[in-house]
């Protein structure tokens, strides 16, 4: 049986994994590499991800993938520390002395926000799928706490829609950080990058007899009596993990109007640290992006000879014009840094790097199947409300599960 799954990023892979000794698999990915937005570049001594990432302690299918590929001894357990960027100055929020020395919240609002994090992992995330997260957190916690603590978050991650943002997703979010130690977040991270999973994984693919097509877009799919053509290549099955939209405009079915966000995330690597020992910056000024974040300040610099950090940014439709160098210049200018301390930058941008998880988003999540066409990806049920690495991987393997109980593989 000849399967082709459009796209190469975490969701696609897994499901080709599954599927890998049951039937012949093509993957089409438009980028010269896979991962998608797990995708890595090289950096000094090795690779950096072109979009941040790093892991949780339940994320329990990825760590049985990376078990299986060899390389779950590179997984590490580092510190994330946060902070906040208020007024043109950096105010640590990591450990409980400094939340409570943060000057833009009450003690009373402290209080609340105490309350609402140990309260996070009882609410019922379907009751709050139609809510805002704004309403929420007013109703909750009162305007202050929203705007000086929330509204910051949000707008880091949806920008100018944040306001569409679900409660379901905030509260998901919330629960799944709420685990933290005196000395910060425990995250995972590979000793080499995603990059080793990404390579492994699509090695181990080739080696079974996959055919990865890298730089080869899905650009016509028609319905035939016996299957699919896509790029006039007939095949049994197709799965897609691109957004729905999308596949809709190259002959695939309507999935429904599922809304997307693009990602502009500009990395650098500089010759010192420059967010004061901080990994996650939310970016309460206005500014060309949302959150600086000090990946160096996580992962030892030693492993690049520089530091690193993200600039991350979102919009919808098309990134605003002359992004990149409003980006370098509002860093260098904010953050005091030099050209001359800036070793490299490059900009990646993915006009659809993942959906929104606007009020009322359950009721769009479609099926693993619609009119003969298998459908997984960050839009899936694994990755509501909170979309992650662990989401696509299982959405990819239930995709592959629905095609070989169909199929009698």
């Amino acid at each position: 049986m000849d399967i082709c799954i459009i796209g190469g990023g975490l969701s696609g892979l897994s499901a080709a994994y599954a599927l890998r000794d049951k039937s012949n698999i093509t993957v089409l990915e438009k980028k010269n590499k896979t991962g998608g937005c797990l995708s890595s570049s090289k950096a000094g001594k090795g690779y950096i991800e072109d979009f941040y990432h790093h892991c949780f302690s339940g994320d329990t299918n990825l760590f049985e993938l990376a078990e299986s590929l060899g390389i779950i001894g590179e997984l590490e357990w580092l510190s994330g520390s946060t902070g906040y960027y208020v007024n043109n100055k950096i105010y640590p929020l990591t450990t409980p002395l400094e939340i409570l020395k943060y000057p833009y919240l009450s003690v009373k609002d402290k209080i609340k926000l105490g309350i609402l994090t140990l309260h996070s992992k009882k609410y019922d995330v379907n009751g709050l799928d139609d809510i805002s997260a704004k309403d929420f957190i007013v109703e909750k916690c009162g305007i202050s706490v929203y705007e000086s603590f929330f509204e910051p978050l949000l707008n880091s991650k949806f920008g100018d829609i944040r306001g569409s943002v679900s409660a379901a997703w905030l509260i998901s979010r919330i629960a799944i950080r709420s685990d933290r130690k005196i000395s910060g977040e425990k995250l995972g991270y590979f000793r080499n990058g995603y990059n080793s999973l990404t390579e492994k994984l699509t090695q181990k693919l080739k080696d079974s007899g996959c055919i990865i097509e890298t730089g080869n877009a899905a650009e016509k799919i028609i319905h035939t009596d016996s299957g699919w053509e896509v790029n006039g290549t007939h095949y049994d099955a197709v799965l897609s993990t691109i957004n729905p939209s999308y596949l809709e405009d190259i002959g695939g079915p309507k999935i429904g109007d599922i809304p997307y966000q693009g990602a502009a995330c500009m990395t650098i690597g500089l010759k010192r640290e420059v967010t004061e020992g901080i990994y996650w910056l939310n970016m309460k000024d206005k500014a060309p992006y949302g959150a600086v974040i000090g990946h160096t300040n996580f992962v030892p610099q030693e492993r690049y000879n520089e530091h690193i950090v993200y600039l991350a940014s979102y919009f919808t439709g098309i990134p605003p014009e002359g992004l990149e160098k409003a980006m370098i210049d509002d860093f260098s200018s904010r953050f005091k840094v030099r050209r001359d301390e800036i070793n490299w930058y490059r900009l990646n941008i993915d006009e659809s790097a993942g959906p929104v998880y606007v009020k009322g988003y359950k009721k769009l999540i479609p099926e693993y199947e619609k009119d003969d066409l298998f459908l997984a990806g960050m839009f899936s049920l694994p990755n509501y409300p909170e979309r992650s690495m662990e989401g696509s991987i299982v959405a990819g393997k239930h995709a592959a599960s629905e095609i070989i109980r169909k199929y009698n593989l």
